[in-house]
């Protein structure tokens, strides 16, 4: 790759402070989890906690957790190190009484670690996570040396380890994602205004920005999926590529398909593009690079239920439909819940709600709407190859979404589902961008795009596992009718 200019010094000193102010936000929200967690589950109204004054001893203590999501995988990690296995919970019948009408025991049924996101085989009757075992495996690898090393339990040291790993899976991560974010965002912009009108979006304008303080696959991803597209471009723009390169753009692609399954298409193409432009090297370094992931997400998946498939596979069998199961009820038929939004809205409603209305990609990030503009425009110029990646990889993932899903996520503040995505849309808006920077006008459109995405990122910063400001309004008025 012909070496580009170093950043100008002005620009440069604006990527570090921008850096440096969100990654201080996400932090501050990191270490104060316990001011955002929902009180309404685990205290009563009006009684939050004051500094210095004891938790109430006949309450139990809420974990800094957010809701059924990560609270699943919080109770894998909390089984792998403390019990040595991947079981969260247990069903007797023989045990059952007034109060625990299944018998069912186990850590998933503590207080503080209850979550609708889990499955019952329905042979042994054992609970475990619906969330696929090999990021939690991987967190659990983090908890073991934080309990061997220090001492700390998760149910008596909760604050020490939920923060710990939180910080070392999202927001070390992060950092990392933004500094890569300029470099990138430098190598293809065009103008000053543009680079950083970007930049600044990648730093406040997106879901990563609500997610960092919660576990997710989602955040996991699309750090992953930056680095992947970080070495690939250092690949494709260079004269002589080097090995590992094409080693770390192969194992972060196919991590990134581990943490979210259409991200797959994004492997394939890549690895397709590099087999034709670079087969020996893809061969030989990508190929045994990307099946490295891909092995540890099999092997941890049988593990933890013998079974090479997911446990999400299996949603409509079984295993989601055991009696008392969230997804096996019969929802309420005046208003079921979000979770069941398919028994009140027709495919084409879903939709509109996906992309423009109240868990819209364009109506919460309108931010968006210019990468859109920027894959279209780019096929036919130079931009043709990101551009056309990220338009192919938007059409299938989307549309996958589109058909596959019917809840919008269930209860969060945007799309997340499309989260993975964000990096190759921030690098199709750059040439888009760089012209509206040209004019007033032109400028005071992006400036209003921007304010929006990044109002609506910040509404649910106290929790991203709640529903987005335009949900909640419509909802109010009565407008939602589930």
């Amino acid at each position: 790759m012909t070496p580009s200019p170093e950043p100008a010094p002005l620009r440069r000193h604006l990527y570090v402070l921008l850096i440096l102010v969100a990654g201080c936000m996400a932090l501050g929200r990191i270490l104060n989890a316990e001011l955002v967690y929902e009180p309404s589950l685990y205290r009563k109204a009006g009684e939050p906690p004051s500094a210095g004054r004891p938790w109430p001893p006949d309450r139990p203590e809420p974990m800094p957790t957010f809701s059924s999501n990560d609270r699943s995988r919080w109770a894998t990690v909390r089984a792998l190190v403390d019990n040595g296995t991947y079981v969260i919970g247990h069903r007797d019948p023989s045990k059952a009484t007034a109060k625990n009408k299944y018998g069912d025991d186990g850590i998933v049924f503590e207080d503080g670690w209850q979550t609708v996101d889990k499955v019952m085989n329905p042979e042994t009757r054992d609970f475990y996570s619906s969330k696929p075992p090999l990021l939690p495996t991987l967190m659990a690898g983090e908890y073991w040396l934080l309990k061997h090393a220090f001492g700390w339990s998760i149910t008596t040291h909760r604050w020490a380890v939920v923060r710990t790993i939180v910080l070392t899976f999202n927001w070390l991560p992060w950092l990392l994602y933004l500094w890569l974010l300029s470099r990138l965002v430098e190598r293809f912009g065009a103008t000053d205004w543009g680079r950083l009108y970007v930049f600044a979006t990648g730093c406040f304008g997106t879901l990563m920005t609500p997610f960092l303080i919660s576990i997710s696959n989602h955040t996991v991803a699309t750090c992953s999926a930056l680095l992947a597209l970080y070495f690939a471009a250092q690949i494709f723009l260079s004269e002589s590529p080097r090995a590992w390169w094409f080693a770390l753009a192969g194992f972060f692609a196919a991590f990134t398909a581990t943490d979210e399954l259409p991200a797959a298409s994004f492997t394939a193409a890549l690895g397709l593009l590099m087999l034709w432009r670079f087969p020996r090297q893809t061969l030989l370094f990508f190929a045994p690079a990307a099946a490295v992931p891909v092995a540890a997400f099999l092997l941890t998946n049988h593990l933890a239920i013998s079974d090479w498939k997911p446990a999400y596979s299996k949603f409509g069998t079984d295993w989601y439909q055991y009696e008392g199961s969230h997804w096996g009820k019969d929802p309420d038929p005046v208003k079921p819940g979000i979770d069941f939004a398919r028994l009140k809205e027709d495919r084409l409603t879903y939709a509109f709600h996906v992309l423009v209305g109240h868990h819209g990609l364009f109506s919460l990030t309108p931010i968006f709407l210019l990468a859109v503009i920027g894959m279209l425009w780019g096929i036919a110029r130079l931009w043709a190859g990101l551009a056309g990646l990220t338009l192919v990889l938007t059409v299938i993932v989307v549309g996958f979404y589109l058909i596959k899903s019917d809840n919008y996520g269930g209860w969060t503040a945007g799309p997340r589902w499309l989260m993975w995505l964000t990096p190759f849309w921030l690098l199709a808006m750059l040439p888009v961008v760089d012209r509206l920077g040209k004019s007033r006008g032109g400028r005071a459109l992006a400036y209003l795009l921007l304010a929006v995405s990044v109002m609506s990122m910040s509404y649910p910063a106290w929790n991203p596992w709640r529903h987005p400001w335009i949900y909640r309004f419509m909802d109010e008025n009565g407008w939602i009718p589930y």
